[in-house]
């Protein structure tokens, strides 16, 4: 895939008359820089073990220009010396290295850090500047969806790739129900006010937002007091890279003890979220101009400095998929104040960053965009443009009318599997963000609801922070091919290629979610047009093209996980037409069509989960043992493994948000999805036989009931190491499935699919809350 001349040299220019924000000049490491060598050193010798003595890193601040960072590289007698102006610039600045020079890769399914025997000599020394100030990293639900369960050991290897992809700007939400917990009881609520407010450990990203509360607890205080132990950990190895890690505030939401114990507060309940009852929604609302709000606030960001120290940076989000209960302007900006003025009257040095999710909402109009982010002076609110390349708002809102933002990355929602990326604009679109007219643009980020997925959109996005032009992606993949697996293979750049091309180039208006119905509860009505924006006979040729290269690279960590990755995706794509089948045939009323296709699929699912155990990237038992790591006692460990499996799939007491966040993982596949659609084919056949209609309600209380629930309660141990070669079993299922490949169907359904191509939503947000709201 190449660009034109034109679309490139349009683009070329780095424009450097973007609105300098002095207000966020006390933005800057805490770390001096001889701690913040200290600390890029270490990460060095936990990569690349006794080899880390071939590198001197050097933190000088003086080398680059203010608000930017910038590392330089250059051989000496004694190896490579890297020097930045911050710990994050000297890790980004070995990185480099260690692509560009020795061909290696650090991701989260693994590494490829294999150096050459001696060092390659740079005969020029090199020297980048960041285009921006900022590198963000995070969206709020990430910590749930993702990194819920993690320990310390995982966290340092994810800070660890957060410096090395140059992320000086990262979320650091752990913890904090321990302070609002010291608030709150300080001012006179009860633990029993906590345990209905506080989510339960898989579901605090929502809980802090107001959106529900209590589902999931309640949160026992071990879990709170080791969160907190753990946020320590986290924010002094953040800081030691001289990353500026971003707090919570105080965003209005109260327990409903509120009304008891301050009667003369005035309070207000949003609406319930989704379709979750006033048990667990319909959070309380302080009002802003209550006396209360200033208090609560200023108290929150006090206790927390004292217990964590700060960065003058916090995240609030009031009303984050939550309708205002006015569409007044003056309200909209009293909100905005007495957040900010919150913050302020906690540490008087305070910047708000806030996710731009919520101005996806029609609600959202420039007069009410307007009214909230002028509420706050210029340069002391960060506006994350959360959803930019595929929907960007800030021209639209005309740059935030005047505060910074920082140009994002979403990607993924709830974490799901498929192969997807929209490589075209986020090459070019971080370029046109510091080009628009008065651009605010401060910065890049990565926004994913959850990781572990995709890498190579996440390695691509990233080096926006030093690219001075958009890049030509088959020359860039042709060398990503070769980091990834520290060898040539001919027939693997093929496959990245084709990738780039198709499944990593996705078009306006398709989101990464519900494209795998797999992993949806099973229906007569399902839309299998969406679960495609690319030629599946381009998957099909990259699954060849990748086992063509398993001879060469079948030593390769990382070519373990990309076979496993590409086969598990074109056998959810093959299993379209199994699903097809199973619904024509019921159409029909064909009994024994029907049983043949839900043979079919089922044994499909089945040969998934069997691909899926070989990998360690792809198990369940991962997830539930880590859940159940922050046990003390059996009736934690309980609730802890109930989150881990409620989240996956019923997301809620009653299915209220299922299959939001659906995984394809062994275990799950087979013990979940496998016997939903063996139940599934069993009801078509009595219906079929019985002479009944199909009643979708009826179906769903029943399958939620014999099939659903039941697992979220078991306490099955599924395994947490791997069985299997992942690659001779994607050989065997590729001689299986493969030849079905061939079939007139997966044409027809590219070619409907380009005619229906992006949906009736006009985007992701409203595709979200249609998928919460249970429309689609």
């Amino acid at each position: 895939m190449k660009f034109s001349y034109f679309s490139v040299m349009v683009l070329m220019p780095i424009v450097t008359a973007l609105i300098d924000f002095p207000q966020l000049n006390h933005i800057k490491p805490k770390a001096t820089p001889e701690q913040q060598a200290q600390a890029v050193k270490d990460l060095i010798r936990r990569l690349i073990k006794d080899r880390a003595s071939e590198f001197n890193v050097i933190v000088d601040p003086s080398i680059g220009p203010n608000n930017k960072d910038t590392f330089q590289l250059r051989s000496t007698e004694n190896g490579i010396e890297v020097t930045g102006t911050s710990g994050v610039a000297a890790s980004m600045g070995f990185y480099y290295y260690l692509k560009y020079y020795c061909n290696g890769q650090r991701t989260w399914a693994g590494q490829q850090t294999e150096l050459p025997p001696t060092l390659p000599v740079i005969t020029t020394p090199i020297k980048i500047t960041t285009n921006d100030k900022f590198r963000y990293y995070q969206n709020v639900c990430t910590v749930s969806y993702t990194m819920a369960f993690w320990q310390w050991p995982r966290w340092e290897q994810e800070i660890d790739w957060m410096a090395m992809q140059g992320i000086n700007l990262p979320l650091a939400f752990t913890g904090q129900e321990a302070i609002f917990q010291r608030v709150y009881m300080s001012l006179g609520f009860t633990q029993a006010d906590m345990d209905g407010f506080f989510g339960g450990p898989a579901f605090l990203a929502w809980a802090r937002m107001g959106n529900i509360q209590g589902w999931g607890g309640p949160l026992p205080q071990m879990w709170i007091t080791n969160k907190l132990i753990l946020q320590h950990q986290i924010l002094e190895r953040m800081r030691s890279f001289g990353m500026i890690p971003v707090l919570p505030a105080f965003a209005g939401h109260v327990p409903s003890g509120i009304t008891r114990i301050f009667p003369q507060a005035k309070v207000s309940r949003l609406g319930t979220w989704n379709d979750f009852n006033t048990t667990y929604s319909g959070t309380y609302l302080l009002d802003f101009q209550d006396p209360l709000f200033n208090k609560i606030s200023k108290a929150f960001i006090e206790a927390q400095t004292n217990e964590f120290g700060t960065d003058h940076i916090y995240n609030a989000d009031t009303f984050n998929e939550m309708t205002p209960t006015s569409s007044d302007p003056t309200y909209i900006s009293n909100a905005g104040k007495a957040v900010y003025y919150g913050m302020l009257a906690g540490d008087p040095q305070a910047i708000w960053l806030m996710q731009g999710w919520l101005f996806y909402d029609s609600y959202w109009t420039p007069t009410l965009v307007k009214a909230l982010v002028t509420s706050v002076p210029q340069g002391r609110m960060i506006v994350l443009d959360l959803d930019s390349e595929n929907g960007p708002l800030y021209q639209k809102f005309e740059s935030y009318y005047g505060q910074p933002f920082i140009w994002c990355m979403l990607h993924n929602f709830g974490g799901t599997m498929e192969l997807y990326g929209a490589v075209d604009s986020i090459n070019m679109g971080p370029f046109a963000g510091r080009q628009f007219p008065n651009s605010t643009m401060i910065g890049i980020g990565l926004t994913p609801e959850g990781i572990h997925q995709n890498e190579v959109m996440y390695e691509f996005m990233m080096e926006n922070s030093w690219r001075t032009e958009p890049r030509d992606i088959d020359q860039w993949v042709t060398q990503y091919s070769h980091q990834r697996y520290g060898a040539d293979s001919a027939d693997a750049v093929v496959a990245w290629k084709l990738l780039m091309s198709s499944v990593y180039n996705a078009t306006s208006k398709i989101w990464d979610f519900d494209h795998v119905l797999i992993t949806q509860r099973p229906t007569t009505n399902s839309d299998i047009h969406s679960n495609v924006w690319y030629n599946p006979e381009d998957l099909y040729k990259v699954w060849d093209a990748m086992l063509a290269a398993s001879g060469d690279l079948a030593g390769s960590q990382l070519f373990h996980y990309d076979i496993t990755d590409i086969t598990r995706n074109c056998l959810q794509t093959v299993a379209l037409k199994f699903y097809t089948d199973l619904n024509t045939g019921f159409n029909n009323k064909n009994v024994n069509a029907v049983k043949v296709a839900g043979a079919s699929l089922v044994d499909l699912l089945a040969d998934l989960d069997h691909l899926l155990s070989a990998n360690e990237r792809f198990l369940l038992g991962t997830w539930i043992a880590d859940a159940r790591s922050w046990a003390t006692d059996a009736d934690e460990s309980k609730l802890y493994e109930y989150n881990a499996r409620n989240q996956i799939t019923l997301w809620g007491p009653n299915g209220e948000i299922r299959d939001y966040s659906s995984k394809q993982w062994a275990g799950v596949t087979a013990d979940f999805y496998k016997p939903r659609f063996d139940f599934f084919t069993q009801w078509l056949v009595q219906l079929i036989q019985n002479g009944t209609a199909w009643d979708g309600n009826v179906f769903s209380k029943a399958i939620m009931a014999q099939v659903e629930a039941p697992w979220t309660l078991q306490q099955y141990q599924y395994p947490t190491t791997p069985t299997g070669n992942p690659i001779l079993i994607s050989m065997y299922f590729h001689s299986k499935y493969r030849p079905m490949t061939k079939d007139p169907f997966f044409t027809k359904l590219w070619q409907e699919s380009q005619v229906e191509k992006g949906g009736k939503y006009k985007n992701a947000y409203e595709r979200k809350m249609a998928k919460l709201s249970g429309k689609i």
